[in-house]
């Protein structure tokens, strides 16, 4: 074997062989519940045995520690919430080694001037020793830092060891930039002993550089999917525009935020390398989709909606099987291959409407009085009946309720290079119905600016979505397939 062919084996192991991580025992995402938790137990502590120890000691009469209770209760809230706004329990600063003590020491002593100011405003002063509180206040930031500094050795350890860190970011980049990111930065500004890293080429010659980036951001792209990877971080130098503008044309389809990190030049102006107490400066070239919130939301209507649906539409979906067997030869259903969430492919159902299957490199789109509708296809396709068996894609996860309307493979391919922001669609999973179709954009597109109107619609509707909005397609809806328009 050459030397050249040794190497281009080498390059390709390098490729399809990304750098894997030791399983994740603990998830990162539930990181800030327990911090906040922790310190909401240990003020609650301090504010019992604050209760408890000034007057065992002195020799009174132990009050009814429920007052002290609540005012754990209350003053734990006021502290939680004030660090929790400024990102004190986000993972990656919970991971950075130095204590913040000045931030908990400002947040805590301004906490108790408020619980004064509210207990002498409300009278209720009284219900507490001044002894017990000053007690409280006292000992509540020495249990706060401790606790702090305890779990930022837990959480180092962790990370070291594998059990815990964050699993859902990649590192992308030249050699250089990369190689510049010690292990100490990765932890103390991305919460991460190690993140799945991928290299860029350093080839010369632009045409073979290009292929073989290519090639490395479909393995990215296959990392993503198989992974539920929701960031992607590019080392890269910022004076490389070309190579940055290519990048983010290329995962432009993938539902995931892109963020490009500052340079080694950029860095070392900031000292950024050498302080941990910095956040990541970062600039964001893609932005996700919904956040997990809006995702677990909008699935539980999906589930719940089209379970009900289901039900509601069987005796109907019955009834149009039996008819369409009895109407002809052929299938009941017509199933086809679409592009959903991340570009994963899925095979869609509906009912068949017509004597052709299409479903290859080549697909005709429905035009007026076509002549491969049936009889009962006709029907089904002005009522929309045909689309009901996708209830069982809104079931089974692959599709939602509401969303862009999916397109066959081959539409798909020949849109995505005509219009430059075609791949965005499948930043979320399509839909049945979506705010194009009750736009006035329902079926067939059969010039490039209709399906340009459709993609702004769909990117709208993308980037303004809301639990309302759905609500309102889905009424509004009902009075599209009524007015049967563009239905045939």
């Amino acid at each position: 074997m050459s030397i050249g062919s040794e190497a281009t084996d080498r390059k390709s192991e390098e490729l399809e062989s990304p750098p894997e991580r030791p399983s994740v025992a603990f998830p990162c995402e539930a990181v800030p519940y327990l911090l906040s938790t922790t310190d909401a137990l240990l003020i609650l502590f301090a504010s019992l045995f604050g209760g408890f120890s000034y007057h065992w000691v002195t020799g009174t009469p132990i009050p009814d520690l429920s007052a002290y209770f609540a005012l754990g209760l209350v003053a734990s809230f006021i502290h939680i919430v004030r660090l929790g706004g400024r990102g004190y329990y986000d993972f990656e600063n919970a991971a950075k080694p130095t204590v913040e003590i000045v931030e908990v020491l400002i947040s805590w002593f301004s906490t108790g001037l408020m619980l004064a100011f509210f207990a002498f405003l409300l009278k209720i002063g009284e219900s507490f020793s001044r002894g017990s509180f000053l007690v409280f206040l006292m000992i509540a930031p020495v249990g706060l830092l401790a606790g702090r500094k305890v779990a930022k050795f837990l959480i180092a350890r962790g990370v070291a060891r594998g059990a815990i860190g964050r699993r859902n970011m990649i590192l992308l980049g030249d050699r250089i930039e990369l190689n510049s990111f010690e292990p100490r930065d990765l932890l103390a500004f991305f919460g991460a002993a190690e993140v799945s890293r991928f290299t860029l080429s350093e080839e010369s010659d632009p045409s073979v550089q290009k292929s073989s980036n290519i090639q490395t951001l479909d393995l990215v792209a296959n990392f993503i999917r198989r992974n539920n990877t929701a960031e992607i971080l590019l080392a890269l130098p910022w004076s490389d525009t070309a190579r940055i503008e290519m990048i983010r044309d290329q995962i432009k389809m993938l539902p995931v935020s892109a963020k490009l990190l500052p340079d080694m030049q950029i860095r070392s102006l900031t000292n950024y390398a050498s302080s941990g107490h910095q956040r990541v400066i970062s600039l964001e070239i893609q932005r996700a989709p919904l956040s997990t919130t809006e995702r677990i939301v909008k699935r539980a209507i999906d589930i719940s909606i089209g379970l009900l649906a289901l039900v509601v539409f069987i005796p109907i979906m019955a009834i149009t099987a039996l008819a369409i067997k009895f109407d002809g030869k052929g299938p009941i259903f017509f199933l086809q291959n679409r592009k959903g969430f991340n570009g994963r492919q899925f095979v869609m159902f509906k009912f068949r409407t017509m004597t052709v299957q299409e479903n290859g490199d080549f697909v005709r789109q429905a035009t007026p009085n076509d002549p491969r509708v049936t009889r009962i296809g006709r029907l089904l396709r002005a009522a929309s009946i045909d689309e009901l068996p996708q209830l069982v894609n809104v079931v089974r996860g692959e599709m939602s309720l509401i969303g862009p309307r999916p397109h066959a493979l081959a539409h798909d391919n020949y849109f995505e290079k005509l219009l430059q922001d075609y791949a965005f669609r499948h930043h979320v999973k399509p839909g049945m119905t979506g705010w194009a179709q009750v736009n006035g954009l329902r079926g067939a597109t059969p010039s490039v600016e209709q399906i340009a109107r459709r993609v702004k619609m769909d990117l709208w509707y993308i980037n303004n979505w809301s639990l309302w909005l759905d609500i309102q397609i889905l009424i509004k809806t009902l009075f599209e397939v009524l007015r049967k328009r563009n239905a045939f």
